[in-house]
């Protein structure tokens, strides 16, 4: 398949997370959101880098058996990001108690946040699958009590993988990145021009354009 994308394939991102779209978006790329709704919370894997590879083929698998195809040329990209700490998953604490207790973990170590990318071109009876999973080191400030609270107070820590970010207030909070720090924040672009390739299209065709 030549690595070219042909006028009006379209592209959809198979997320609700503002960092991602927010990312593509300054690389260039204007996907259309759709939400997949997948409950996360019964799915098992081996590993934490397995599990978000699982949960981004669910989101991406559910929101383009959504989809209206109507025979145009459609890609959907899916993705799930954890922090891998001590073996164990964690992704949104989604209550502050939990985001406290998490922060008190991680202070002054490090973790590794795996984010899993699954892309699916769909072109007629045709479907085309490139996935796979890039993983980055994360070194933590050793917070005190206070910032530890005032952290979690702003709300921010408790709808993000990891009960952190580094592109808004957590970012004097990580001190160091081993890695792809987009894959951080939560879609790795290096990670995801080379899936892209993998199912024939060009980063530079889904440039947006005026």
């Amino acid at each position: 398949m030549p690595s070219s994308a042909p006028p009006g394939l379209r592209f959809v991102l198979a997320s609700a997370s503002p960092a991602r779209l927010a990312t593509l978006r300054a690389a260039g790329l204007d996907p259309e959101v759709v939400v997949s709704g997948v409950d996360e919370s019964g799915v098992r894997a081996e590993s934490v880098a397995e599990l978000t590879a699982v949960l981004a083929q669910l989101k991406a698998d559910a929101v383009a058996a959504t989809l209206d195809l109507g025979g145009q040329d459609t890609l959907v990209v899916g993705c799930d990001s954890m922090l891998e700490l001590d073996g164990e998953a964690y992704g949104k604490p989604g209550a502050p108690e939990r985001a406290v207790e998490r922060w008190r973990r991680m202070r002054g170590r490090s973790g590794i946040l795996h984010t899993g990318h699954h892309v699916l071109r769909l072109t007629g009876a045709d479907r085309t699958v490139a996935a796979a999973v890039g993983s980055t080191d994360v070194h933590f400030a050793d917070l005190t009590e206070e910032e530890i609270d005032a952290y979690v107070a702003t709300g921010e820590p408790l709808q993000v993988a990891g009960a952190f970010t580094v592109d808004g207030l957590g970012g004097p909070f990580v001190t160091r990145i081993e890695g792809d720090h987009h894959n951080v924040v939560g879609i790795s672009l290096p990670l995801l021009r080379l899936l892209l390739l993998d199912v024939g299209v060009s980063w530079p065709s889904l440039w947006a354009t005026p």
